[in-house]
């Protein structure tokens, strides 16, 4: 009989919710999940109270936490395992690492929520057996996670994707919706800059509205750019906006193809279709990548 693997526990922090969950060998035991309120100490109080009680039958190996961000991720740095300058109220500063692992004398992972999807997806889902893959999420922002043989990618900081200023058409004048950018990707394809866009929440577009074309004409570019630079194997785009509509895939596919023209051998719209791609796991990606999280703080 095979030896059963630890017992695990997960929190994905997204901008609008929060989930925490216990794990074994990649499967979800028990979960639980709460709005993302303004008030940090008291949200992440929840979460604490549910890990405490939740019924285990052994004690908890390890933790991981898949957050939000930007994210200090610099074991040397006095804000490692806070929340830096995100525009959500009531969350810049907060110690979440501290918070949720600093009391429980156990293991723990902490990344960015997209980087914890990456691994996810190369452990268990649409990314197995990738040295190179990327998790995009399009949702109330967008943000990616990149990950190089089995490991997140950090540097300076860690990857914000969404942030990046991309070549836009000459008849878009949209002026885009982020704060800090204007016409940033996320300024320009994420959910709310869609709404802002057509006048309607992405979800209530046909897919036949014009608007989608643009959206699949900016990440077009993000996804020649990230072919370019980084080398994928595969983007995994995730969030409610790719999976909720499913002719912008092929459309993107298309959009990406005329970009690159013909200069990377093969890449048609037809090979994109292997290479950007859904998401396997669905809307169970960020919790399964605090998990993931929790697992390689468990083996190290």
């Amino acid at each position: 009989m095979n030896a059963r693997g630890p017992l695990l526990a997960g929190v994905e922090l997204g901008g609008t919710k929060c989930i925490a969950a216990l794990a074994r060998d990649g499967v979800i035991l028990q979960s639980e999940r709460w709005p993302t309120g303004d008030d940090a100490q008291a949200t992440l109080s929840r979460i604490n109270d549910w890990l405490d009680s939740a019924p285990c039958p052994e004690p908890i190996a390890s933790i991981g936490i898949a957050s939000f961000g930007p994210l200090c991720l610099d074991p040397a740095s006095s804000d490692y395992g806070r929340i830096v300058n995100t525009p959500k109220p009531g969350w810049a500063g907060v110690d979440v690492l501290g918070i949720l692992a600093g009391g429980r004398n156990i293991p723990a992972g902490f990344d960015t929520d997209v980087a914890g999807a990456a691994l996810a997806e190369g452990r268990w889902g649409a990314s197995i057996g990738c040295s190179v893959h990327i998790y995009l999420t399009i949702g109330t922002g967008i943000g990616g996670g990149v990950v190089v043989d089995g490991k997140p990618l950090h540097g300076l900081l860690h990857p914000e994707i969404g942030h990046i200023r991309i070549r836009r058409l000459a008849s878009d004048s949209f002026p885009g919706t982020c704060p800090f950018h204007g016409d940033c990707l996320e300024g320009l394809a994420s959910g709310p800059a869609i709404a802002a866009r057509a006048g309607l929440r992405a979800e209530a577009l046909a897919d036949t509205d014009p608007v989608w074309q643009n959206v699949a004409d900016d990440l077009a570019e993000l996804m020649a750019m990230l072919i370019l630079t980084l080398s994928p194997q595969r983007i995994v785009i995730g969030g409610g906006v790719a999976q909720g509509h499913s002719a912008l895939l092929s459309r993107v596919h298309k959009a990406t193809a005329d970009r690159l023209a013909g200069y990377l051998a093969g890449l048609d719209a037809r090979a994109l279709e292997a290479i950007i791609v859904l998401p396997t796991l669905g809307d169970k990606a960020g919790i399964l990548g605090a998990i993931a999280l929790a697992d390689s703080a468990f083996s190290r």
